[in-house]
């Protein structure tokens, strides 16, 4: 590291510099300062002495190495909740991250996520490393629950399954396996889409570009400029799909219209890749909110599917979650997977056990995950229950006759209200609601209490903020 040295030497009491004063850039020395004559040496780690009347000064300063890296702009999800963390007002509310909370606000851990863990404490488990795949049982309970224990896929051993760090770090494996087999190849990513599914894409040097999919027009799916766009794309494309409870807008294609979107990228030999992150978690079944990635399955299409459990099994900081890649062999799905560990090894080497044990004892156990689906109907349940006082509220309270019904169209833990930048600013500046600038907000984190004053401040910031 670079540095020169500080030397003060004076005749007079009244010349003298503390050494913390000088450090700081707070002494003055005639028409000059001590800060003035540090910038004049950047470039050069050594400052020459200079003389003032009485006082001769050598400068020491240290230069990192790290001089040329900016900060870093906070995270547009995460970042709400620390500028939620530093307001004073008791009328706060959090709408920003996709946590579920209770009536009371607070976060809930499942009372079959206690059982589960209690059973880990009586057998003894240890802490010893998991295989790079991560724990056989939880690889296999978590691909039959997703596409059906009696499923072709499963039964053929056609898909590789690898444990992940949660959603995102699967997609990540995704991603790199992408980059690395596929050179070339683009994402498409729906418009807009999570926040993260564009760095994570970037990170991994994959070109992506977008579909569209949000209306704002009807605030619903622009289903024709999602099937354009998927058919302008080049051949070979992978295609991400939210499997469910589409993040952010809540806005999910029907029945018919996954059809149609799966019969498109046959056509043009594209590869579908699904983000799975609320299984069960949005409509209350796990059967309903897979169906999406079923029918490509039958279809007999390969894709690829990354898997979450922090939302319907409320393991947030556990970090589970899988990515699952069918294949159209046997063969190949234990190629794939041999890469996939091959990209993990040197990435995290091995995935964390405690959450893992935790989804097979869950998953594997009949009583227990009887007693998980109710818990997660019990959720799911509280989130629609708020999502109709929203509606409401606002119907009630708003004269101008707009219609707010596409919040009951909307599913899952968020709902998209249409609200642009400069109005979602007025919600958390005036009305202390912090949510994330795209006008998205999770239902998760609001009370059946808290729906009137929400309503109020939605109303305000569409009609009296342009």
């Amino acid at each position: 590291m670079a540095s020169t040295m500080l030397s003060l030497a004076s005749t007079t009491p009244s010349a003298s510099l503390s050494m913390q004063e000088i450090l700081k850039g707070k002494a003055r020395l005639g028409s000059g300062s001590v800060s003035t004559l540090f910038n004049k040496g950047k470039g050069n780690p050594f400052i020459k002495a200079k003389s003032f009347g009485r006082i001769s000064m050598t400068v020491a300063v240290n230069v990192s190495r790290f001089e040329g890296i900016a900060m870093a702009p906070p995270d547009p999800i995460l970042g709400v909740s620390e500028a939620f963390r530093a307001d004073t007002d008791v009328k706060k509310l959090n709408l920003g991250v996709g946590a579920y909370r209770t009536e009371e606000l607070q976060p809930y851990v499942l009372d079959v996520v206690k059982k589960a863990e209690n059973l880990m404490l009586e057998r003894g488990e240890n802490k010893e490393y998991l295989p790079i795949e991560g724990l056989a049982a939880f690889n296999k309970v978590t691909a039959e629950l997703l596409f059906g224990a009696s499923n072709p896929v499963i039964k053929q051993q056609r898909v590789a399954t690898v444990q992940g760090l949660s959603g995102t770090g699967s997609l990540r494996l995704a991603a790199a396996l992408i980059e690395r087999y596929f050179p070339g190849a683009q994402v498409l990513i729906s418009s807009p889409t999570w926040g993260n599914h564009k760095n994570i894409f970037n990170d991994a040097r994959v070109p992506w570009s977008e579909y569209r999919y949000y209306d704002p027009k009807t605030v619903g799916l622009d289903f024709e400029g999602m099937i354009s766009n998927i058919k302008a794309a080049p051949e070979g494309s992978f295609v991400l799909l939210h499997g469910c409870a589409h993040n952010p807008t809540g806005i999910d294609p029907t029945p018919e219209q996954w059809e149609k979107i799966a019969d498109v990228i046959q056509e043009k030999n594209h590869i579908p890749f699904f983000d799975v992150a609320y299984q069960g978690f949005a409509s209350g079944s796990l059967d309903a909110d897979a169906s999406s990635v079923r029918l490509f399955a039958a279809r007999g299409m390969e894709l690829l599917i990354a898997q979450s459990y922090s939302k319907n099994l409320g393991l947030y900081a556990e970090r589970i979650g899988a990515i699952n890649v069918v294949c159209s062999s046997t063969d190949a799905a234990a190629r794939v997977k041999s890469q996939l560990k091959r990209i993990a090894r040197p990435m995290y080497s091995n995935p964390p056990v405690h959450g893992a044990r935790i989804v097979a004892n869950v998953v594997g156990d009949p009583a227990l995950f009887n007693e998980w689906k109710e818990e997660m109907e019990m959720m799911a349940g509280r989130i629609k229950n708020v999502r109709q006082k929203l509606f409401d509220s606002l119907s009630a309270k708003d004269k101008s006759g707009k219609d707010w019904s596409f919040i009951l169209k909307q599913i899952g833990m968020f709902s998209f209200t249409g609200l642009n930048k400069t109005q979602s600013e007025n919600m958390t500046n005036k009305w202390h609601v912090y949510m994330t600038k795209d006008g998205r907000i999770s239902l998760a984190g609001l009370s059946l209490a808290k729906c009137e004053c929400l309503a109020d401040a939605i109303i305000d910031s569409y009609h009296n903020v342009s």
